[in-house]
């Protein structure tokens, strides 16, 4: 806990956590139906609802742009920026940009804690905008009940060479960039205060080089795991694409802790919404229910799921011809 308000803890102000409190993807996605697109130049960005936008501009170039804010998912004020500030980042890594000027969004619940602790949010965003080469310049605030920190991205990207939802062809591997089980450590971190400095760790990863390193070997295909869990953005992914994806439980890595987190109860809500979503359309064989709610466990600042194989990220699964559902677990 940060040494301003030792007995502010930041979670409790939550009636969530970080992306888990997204919501739910099946209303999402009623919600926003025939409310986006634009023109020939709009790249990125339809109804498939991709990570960020991307839109081409003149002279072979194109912008990048995307917004991502949450309620705490840490205690400590300084984290929870950094924390939100990669994983706003994240989302045009995802789509192969490279960030370049940042706004912070902030609600802040000034009668109840100090704007100090405020500063300490937005300083941990700094710091990892920063370390992307990403500028902050303002942004904006609002007196808010309940806290909430992210950034609005804007960044550039080759319009030849993007990472798309809808790019996914049968006969390609997936390769994961980061373990699973942020969330159901966040969720023990908020009803019992213990802490998590690998999750952490897990979570201020920029997924820069993955990003990067996707492009570089020729993947044209890819989403990072946020809030809908692996399993409802591969499901995102693969129906985007038209095709099937298959997930090897026994390849998918998890942070220490995390089975046992989920053992013990700490599930957050948005991770049995993100089964309950994707179930209709999976076909899990013999897998247990507590692995799939690992498999379906709400991302924070998560890593990139890339249809192509990065050196030193576990392959878990491949993409194979469209068959009866849409994901196959095994």
């Amino acid at each position: 806990m940060t040494r301003l308000a030792p007995a502010a803890r930041l979670t409790q102000y939550a009636h969530g956590g970080g992306c888990a409190c997204k919501i739910p993807p099946g209303e999402l996605e009623r919600v926003v139906a025939g409310l986006t697109g634009g023109d020939d130049s709009l790249l990125v960005g339809g109804p498939d609802g991709d990570d960020a936008a991307v839109l081409r501009i003149e002279g072979a170039r194109a912008v990048v742009s995307t917004a991502d804010f949450f309620t705490p998912v840490v205690d400590d004020a300084y984290d929870w920026g950094r924390i939100a500030a990669a994983n706003a980042l994240s989302d045009v890594y995802a789509v192969g940009g490279e960030p370049l000027i940042a706004l912070n969004l902030l609600g802040w619940p000034a009668d109840a804690l100090p704007v100090e602790l405020a500063r300490e949010v937005l300083r941990g965003g700094r710091d990892v905008a920063a370390l992307a080469g990403c500028a902050i310049a303002g942004g904006h605030s609002i007196d808010d009940p309940e806290p909430k920190y992210g950034l609005a991205v804007t960044g550039v990207a080759d319009p030849d060479r993007l990472l798309r939802l809808d790019a996914g062809r049968p006969g390609v591997p997936l390769t994961l960039t980061k373990p699973l089980g942020i969330g159901v450590l966040n969720a023990r971190h908020k009803a019992t205060g213990e802490e998590f400095p690998h999750a952490v760790a897990t979570m201020t990863e920029l997924n820069a080089d993955a990003g990067r390193a996707a492009l570089e070997h020729g993947a044209t295909c890819a989403t990072d795991v946020t809030g809908f869990g692996l399993l409802g953005h591969l499901y995102k992914l693969a129906r985007a694409s038209g095709v099937t994806a298959v997930v090897n439980a026994s390849a998918v890595p998890y942070l220490d802790g995390a089975r046992e987190a989920l053992r013990d109860g700490f599930v957050p809500g948005g991770t049995r919404r993100n089964l309950s979503w994707v179930s209709p359309h999976t076909d899990f064989r013999r897998i247990a229910e507590e692995e799939r709610l690992l498999l379906a466990d709400a991302q924070t600042s998560g890593g990139l799921l890339v249809a192509g194989e990065i050196p030193g990220a576990p392959v878990i699964g491949e993409l194979v011809g469209r068959g009866r559902h849409t994901l196959v677990i095994r």
